[in-house]
């Protein structure tokens, strides 16, 4: 049986498509079976940052509805034979779900991947809650900002409540990934501190992704930044989805800009 992840936000704009797309090939690439779902219904981008675009035949509420099979609608990515994807429907919008039929389509998911991964819509409406109901575990994806923070919490707090794991007695696991971090900024006072986000939102740290101009080039053509060696987004990525994999890896301190290091540096050697 495989571990279902829903990928959420407060609010949009903050990257959590973009992560997504990159956490699923992640951790396809590290040689397990995953597949991502796109649960933005009405207004789907995942299949552009994955470069899947062309080959949607079947979205996930047909495959509810079954007018398609899971089978049918799967697409294999074109770079790591281990990821696969489902698309959100287009046409419809988020009132066609039903928790009926989002638990049949997850339970089954689970018997074919090691890993399901949601993504879910920006806000906290009824297409946000669908995508949370049967999750094993979320990834709240923030910005290092105040009203990223207060928008993460509200929906941290809407996973408690309408989880269905939390309503049989169990705990949906959280974790945080802090993106589009300037180092600059946060030692400026600019950007909050990744000590400072912790404190509020009290749930583990997975991540931390630098501002990295490269991923809106990537995602325009469809190539996710994990994808880049040099990209320091990508080396981000490449760390957190071996992390979710249960691997061992170092937090890398982003925070830090090289001018602050030198003068860590040079304040060492005094």
């Amino acid at each position: 049986m495989g571990i279902v992840i829903a990928v959420i936000s407060g609010k949009g704009g903050v990257g959590k498509t973009t992560a997504t797309a990159n956490l699923g090939l992640g951790i396809a690439m590290n040689g397990r079976k995953c597949v991502v779902v796109d649960f933005d219904i009405g207004q789907r981008n995942l299949d552009m940052i994955l470069g899947l675009e062309n080959r949607v035949v079947y979205d996930i509420v047909q495959v509810m509805d079954g007018e398609a099979s899971i089978k049918q609608a799967l697409i294999k990515s074109k770079v790591n034979e281990n990821l696969n994807f489902l698309a959100a429907s287009q046409s419809k919008d988020k009132t066609v779900l039903s928790s009926e039929k989002v638990q049949k389509l997850i339970a089954d998911l689970k018997n074919e991947f090691d890993y399901v991964v949601l993504d879910s819509p920006a806000g906290i409406e009824s297409g946000f809650e669908h995508t949370i109901e049967f999750a094993d575990a979320a990834i709240v994806v923030v910005n290092p900002e105040v009203s990223s923070i207060r928008d993460a919490d509200r929906a941290i707090g809407i996973l408690d409540s309408k989880s269905q794991k939390v309503k049989d007695g169990g705990e949906v696991a959280k974790y945080l990934i802090i993106n589009r971090i300037a180092a600059d900024m946060v030692q400026s006072g600019e950007m909050l501190r990744s000590e400072d986000i912790l404190d509020i939102l009290s749930i583990k740290l997975v991540g931390k992704v630098p501002e990295d101009r490269g991923v809106i080039d990537a995602s325009n053509q469809g190539k996710p930044i994990i994808l880049d060696k040099k990209s320091i987004a990508g080396q981000a990525y490449v760390r957190i989805s071996a992390r979710l994999c249960g691997k061992k890896v170092d937090m890398k301190d982003v925070e830090i800009s090289d001018a602050g290091l030198f003068k860590k540096l040079a304040g060492m050697f005094k």
